[in-house]
């Protein structure tokens, strides 16, 4: 693996685009409803860290879901949004998204949408760019990334965002809104990595133990939002790190089709490249 140091360019579209390289080249490499509170209050029975805490056991028990997610980043007064979607098999730690990166300054498409897979302790990337084949995939060791993948591929792993939540802590019950039409029970509080890799399944532990290590704060502020049956159907993440300054992302997953079959295929090795990865 290279690191790899981000050049500065001139104008919005070379910052964006350095801004997005960061996300994806990190270390080794280097739709969602709204928040209002609805009318009714009533705080639920339950307690409100235990229930966050459970977020990723109640996810494993529908197999899979459907998954859009978000990632904006701010950086040297810049900002731009990185977004994906696909599904994650729960029961086999397994997931296939389709990465979208912004477009220029003249709304043009800089770069092909890049497919990732995830799977246990490492990441696939197809259509990577920066001087890797167009029929090449790129592995990458999460447990190696300062981050263990949280930003790096552009989007968090919808299993690690749900793991994440095993260290909630001052977790408060906001109230009732609405997640793309359906009713959930809105919560906030932050979660401390280190404690969230400590309780974490093995599929993730070894990544979320190497960003305990690498971001500057172990405290991530999040918002979680429920259903009645405690499915996570949206989280969303701030984190916040340092590369060549201070970097600030918003994460947020939003979970949907609950059952719906996901299939995840491996490239064959010899379809893996090996190479140095470019600028």
């Amino acid at each position: 693996m290279v690191v790899h140091q981000h050049r500065r360019r001139r104008g919005r579209a070379g910052r964006a685009a350095a801004a997005v390289g960061l996300a994806l080249t990190v270390a080794a490499l280097s739709g969602c409803g709204g928040d209002a509170v609805a009318g009714d209050d009533a705080r639920p029975a339950d307690d409100p860290a235990a229930t966050v805490r459970g977020a990723a056991d109640a996810l494993l028990a529908t197999g899979s879901a459907q998954t859009r997610t978000a990632m904006e980043m701010a950086t040297g007064g810049t900002r731009v949004t990185i977004r994906g979607e696909g599904g994650v098999d729960f029961k086999n730690r397994m997931g296939q998204l389709l990465v979208m990166l912004p477009d220029d300054a003249q709304g043009k498409a800089e770069h092909r949408p890049i497919t990732e897979l995830l799977v246990p302790g490492a990441l696939y990337m197809k259509n990577r760019g920066a001087g890797v084949p167009a029929d090449k995939w790129v592995r990458v060791d999460t447990t190696a990334l300062a981050d263990g993948n949280l930003v790096t591929g552009g989007a968090t792993d919808p299993m690690a965002a749900a793991e994440l939540l095993r260290g909630a802590q001052g977790v408060t019950y906001v109230g009732e809104t609405e997640v793309a039409g359906t009713k959930v029970r809105h919560y906030r509080g932050t979660t401390d990595i280190a404690r969230a890799a400590a309780q974490a399944s093995p599929a993730v532990k070894g990544a979320l133990e190497a960003a305990a290590k690498g971001f500057s704060k172990d405290a991530v502020p999040f918002d979680a939002y429920l259903d009645a049956e405690g499915l996570l159907r949206k989280v969303r993440h701030r984190f916040t790190y340092v590369n060549n300054g201070v970097i600030d992302v918003s994460s947020t997953t939003l979970l949907y089709g609950f059952g719906t079959p996901v299939t995840v295929v491996l490239p064959a090795e010899g379809d893996i490249y090996a190479g140095k990865i470019a600028d």
